[in-house]
């Protein structure tokens, strides 16, 4: 009898979306595979990929056996347009990520971690089949993109890493686990047990090889490699900042979000920062959000991670917002080991603040010696500007005006 072994090594994550807090393992199965990998154009607002960018192409699904030449044959399609792409997958087959992270080498690609809805589906589930439909059909489709819990997970990093310039955004999340050998024999009869784990091992060796030296090509650490083989396929390891940056995906000193509008509760317009503390080992996560009053009066306010108790008098301050900077409300309220500052603005102010391209946050605290000791930072605008225009539309007018419309309307009726 002769048998012929075919090994075919995938990275499939079999848990759950990645939302577990970075660096924790989460083995939870998940009930129904993930759709195949699709690839489109879209379409969105000014800025909505950044400044002078509204156009990108989505990643998304599965990596599948025959992903590589999908998006391939999808490239000739769209020709030489300069597009950054935005990748939302589970994983999957790991030939074809490497082959498809390779030709994002080749073209010199921007990728960024973000899930693309599309606008066109309405009150369709973004997986559903017809929607699905419509993003398979070529078209360019108009969307948005949101990197809140956007997951890039199991082989899906190693595609984001063909690209030339990586980008990942402090609220979205990358997993990675060891590869998984799937070994298909084809015979008359089923292999002896010894032939079917030397075949194993033979598929074993074959991704490791495969794996690490790409990824020392595509000028990343092989740390990351070590990492992934050591977590079980069966779960997954939630990078974090730290290693994001430490394995060479993304380097950045400062990694922030664009502004984005959220209806919610109460409906605000918020931006996440992730930015490495001096020495470079450590990373601090922060949040901005802009709630209304009304339409003439908002709240801007900042969270950040409670500073160690021996610190005294702590300040917090933002330029842009009018002719000289601004100081938050001290004391700030403190949730959950979060220290979260306030600051009343009016609508000009935050006017005035999407009409710059970036401000500058600055915090100090009082040291032992009396001496405040400042730090600066400056963050982008990009986005706020549409999101502001968005927010207001759902704000109420101010208490005073809807008295007077009230007293008016009394007025006439007596009349």
């Amino acid at each position: 009898m002769t048998l012929r072994a075919f090994f075919v090594v995938i990275l499939v994550l079999l848990g759950a979306s990645a939302s577990a807090a970075p660096g924790k393992v989460r083995p939870e199965p998940q009930a129904l595979p993930p759709p195949p990998m699709l690839f489109y154009v879209v379409k969105g607002a000014p800025d909505t990929c950044g400044r002078g960018c509204d156009s990108w192409i989505a990643v998304e699904g599965q990596v599948d056996g025959a992903a590589a030449p999908r998006f391939k044959k999808f490239l000739q399609q769209i020709g030489n347009r300069d597009l950054p792409i935005y990748l939302a997958s589970p994983g999957g087959n790991l030939d074809q990520a490497l082959a498809i992270g390779t030709m994002l080498r080749e073209r010199r690609a921007t990728a960024r971690v973000g899930r693309t809805l599309v606008s066109e589906c309405g009150f369709e589930a973004q997986d559903g089949a017809a929607c699905v439909k419509l993003k398979q059909s070529g078209r360019v489709l108009r969307g948005d993109i949101f990197t809140r819990s956007a997951n890039c997970n199991s082989a899906c990093p190693y595609l984001l890493l063909g690209a030339t310039t990586r980008e990942v955004a402090p609220d979205a999340l990358l997993a990675v686990h060891s590869a998984k050998v799937v070994v298909q024999f084809r015979g008359d009869a089923p292999p002896p047990a010894a032939v079917r784990a030397a075949a194993n091992q033979r598929g074993r060796e074959r991704a490791d090889r495969m794996l690490s030296a790409y990824i020392v090509k595509m000028g990343a650490d092989i740390g990351l490699f070590d990492l992934a083989r050591s977590i079980k396929f069966e779960s997954q390891h939630v990078l974090t900042r730290e290693e994001i940056a430490r394995f060479g995906i993304d380097r950045r000193d400062v990694a922030e979000t664009s502004w984005k509008f959220e209806n919610g509760v109460r409906s605000m317009v918020s931006k996440f920062a992730s930015v490495r503390e001096e020495g470079g080992t450590s990373w601090r996560l922060s949040q901005w959000r802009i709630i209304c009053s009304s339409n003439e009066q908002f709240e801007l306010d900042f969270q950040r991670p409670a500073l160690a108790a021996g610190s005294t008098l702590p300040t917090v301050a933002i330029s842009g917002v009018g002719p000289a900077p601004q100081h938050f409300n001290w004391p700030p309220a403190k949730v959950q080991g979060y220290e979260i500052w306030a600051l009343r603005v009016t609508r000009a102010s935050v006017q005035g603040l999407a009409a710059v391209p970036q401000f500058e946050f600055t915090e100090a605290v009082q040291a032992a010696d009396g001496k405040y000791v400042a730090r600066s930072a400056k963050f982008s605008t990009e986005g706020l500007a549409g999101a502001l225009t968005t927010l207001a539309a759902t704000c109420p007018p101010p208490k005073n005006l809807v008295l007077r419309q009230a007293v008016g309307t009394q007025e006439s009726a007596a009349k």
